[in-house]
């Protein structure tokens, strides 16, 4: 399952909640409030009424991992340098959002759509911009979010450095997933020469997708996990190649693929996607617009070539450019 066939889905409130987890937000939504102040352990446990040990294991780790930081003498926690790398990654997402916002729109209207800007912030895909016609809407939803982690987030790193797109491999499974390499360069070389990746339709992994919006998959029974793992695809397996459309595309997804195609030949998408870029050429965000039926290859390429356009154009206005792979 390529999982952001929708990349938005469910609010992500409605995912599990993990007690050991709040205290840690609880810890860091305090000292985010009080940032010219420092405070000893005994003061911040009966502040957030969590027991000391628990407080302390909390402020350790967020310590070491440069989150907060510790004065030795005084035995005092405050803010980290780690938050700064974190606030201005989530500050340039963010801000490119709503610059995509504008061009998202046009697209919506021009096929009477639903179009969705959304990135990796942290280790999670985060849902920034959704507009659509009522009519057309999908369960896409501002603030939405997904593990980045296999076999969710392809997308995300399609276009990016190789090393990113390895990083991401390397990361545990967020369901069990079949690692096609073959597959898997061949849909990298034609993504990256056409601009954009174009996924087929299929209601099951649609439907799966949205349920996974918010969910820590890992707190599932493993055999639950296995299951749905087994409704997934090999990464890669629903994106479309340019022997799978044919020439009704053209050259952006594989150009003359001798297959005697008929053009009028009807192919079922679920979504097209295509990156916009930062300054240092890496991925800043993904804008995708929905498609949800069966068109035609050049029907494919006419909203291909408009969304390609639309991530360029962002690229340009946020002083981004393209990657040299």
């Amino acid at each position: 399952m390529v999982a952001e066939q929708t990349a938005a889905g469910e609010p992500a409130g409605s995912g599990r909640r993990s007690p050991p987890t709040d205290r840690v937000v609880q810890v860091l939504d305090y000292l985010v409030a009080h940032p010219d102040r420092r405070f000893g352990l005994s003061e911040l446990a009966r502040s957030l009424k969590i027991s000391k040990p628990t407080c302390l294991g909390i402020l350790s780790a967020l310590a070491s991992s440069g989150y907060l930081t510790r004065d030795e003498r005084a035995k005092t926690y405050g803010l980290g340098p780690a938050l700064i790398a974190a606030g201005r990654a989530a500050q340039r997402s963010f801000a490119v959002g709503p610059i995509a916002r504008a061009y998202l729109e046009k697209l919506s209207v021009q096929f009477a759509t639903t179009c969705v800007a959304s990135a990796v912030i942290g280790d999670q895909i985060a849902v920034l911009e959704a507009v659509g016609p009522g009519e057309a809407r999908t369960n896409a939803r501002v603030g939405s979010v997904y593990p980045f982690a296999p076999p969710i987030g392809l997308m995300y790193v399609l276009w990016d450095r190789d090393a990113a797109l390895e990083s991401w491999l390397r990361r545990e499974p967020a369901l069990p997933v079949r690692l096609d390499r073959e597959r898997l360069r061949a849909v990298v070389a034609e993504c990256r020469a056409a601009g954009y990746l174009v996924e087929s339709l299929d209601p099951v992994g649609q439907r799966l997708h949205r349920l996974m919006a918010g969910v820590d998959v890992h707190e599932l029974p493993s055999e639950v996990r296995e299951l749905i793992g087994e409704m997934a695809s090999s990464l890669g397996e629903r994106v479309y190649l340019g022997h799978d459309i044919g020439r009704g595309v053209g050259e952006g997804m594989g150009g003359d693929t001798g297959g005697g195609a008929v053009e009028d030949t009807l192919y079922p998408v679920n979504l097209i996607s295509a990156p916009a870029y930062d300054a240092d050429g890496r991925q800043a965000l993904v804008l995708t617009l929905y498609v949800g039926a069966s068109v035609t290859g050049a029907e494919i390429a006419e909203r291909g070539s408009a969304l390609t356009a639309a991530a360029e154009a962002v690229t340009v206005e946020v002083g981004g450019r393209k990657p040299f792979w």
